[in-house]
């Protein structure tokens, strides 16, 4: 069966929404695409604002972008 390829804009946005929610630094971003940084960034601080409200873990499932439904 054939994989489809991921969007890159898609696929950096989980990235970053992981790290945000996992409390890392967003000077960690390893984009140096200007575009690609920014879905990362917007990711990290959507994944920042998910840790602040407390939906990490299991509280947070329905919240996570990586979750499929």
């Amino acid at each position: 069966m054939k994989r489809q390829k991921r969007d890159p804009a898609q696929r950096s946005f989980l990235r970053g929404y992981q790290a945000g929610v996992s409390g890392k630094s967003r000077d960690l971003c390893p984009n140096s695409n200007i575009d690609a940084r920014q879905y990362w960034m917007s990711g990290w601080r959507e994944g920042r604002a998910d840790s602040w409200a407390g939906m990490t873990g299991v509280s947070g499932i329905h919240k996570n972008p990586t979750v499929l439904p």
